[in-house]
């Protein structure tokens, strides 16, 4: 039994070793990519700090690494955020959106902060949560953004 699990472990430890030499991809895409999300949102100064620190690590083509993202099997965790994440939305593709598509997209993250689901509890355990002040702007500057999809809509179904 001893031999067993000495060598399960030998094979865990060779196997945690070999993954710090096999890396996910990061996402270091910049944060030029913002430009038509930027400009179509409008986001204020204040918003803009916001969704610095709370969603674009996620949420854009462009993530600010800690440290221990060099760690595996970290990495590989994160990279899976990060991918999950630019699949709900990506504010760096944001001009290939439909307006119907950026109107529920917004939606959702008026959603999603309101319910306390994003940011992530895994990433505020690092970064802090969402003050209740924070949350508000950022709830009020998303849907003064909405107000111009909606009238798009509106315009584009007539």
């Amino acid at each position: 039994m001893k031999n067993k699990i000495k060598y399960i472990l030998i094979i865990v430890l060779v196997s945690l070793v070999i993954m710090q030499f096999i890396r996910p991809d990061k996402n270091e895409g910049g944060f030029e990519s913002l430009v038509a999300f930027k400009t179509d949102t409008s986001p204020p100064e204040e918003v803009l700090s916001i969704l610095k620190t709370n969603c674009f690590d996620c949420h854009t083509n462009q993530t600010t690494y800690p440290w221990y993202a060099e760690i595996a099997p970290i990495s590989y965790w994160l990279a899976d955020h990060v991918k999950e994440g630019k699949e709900e939305l990506n504010m760096s593709a944001w001009e290939t959106y439909s307006i119907k598509k950026k109107d529920h997209k917004l939606e959702e993250l008026i959603e999603e902060v309101e319910e306390g689901e994003m940011p992530l509890d895994s990433y505020t355990w690092i970064h802090g949560k969402l003050s209740k002040e924070d949350k508000e702007k950022l709830i009020q500057w998303v849907t003064l953004a909405r107000l111009k999809y909606k009238n798009d809509l509106k315009v584009s179904s007539k």
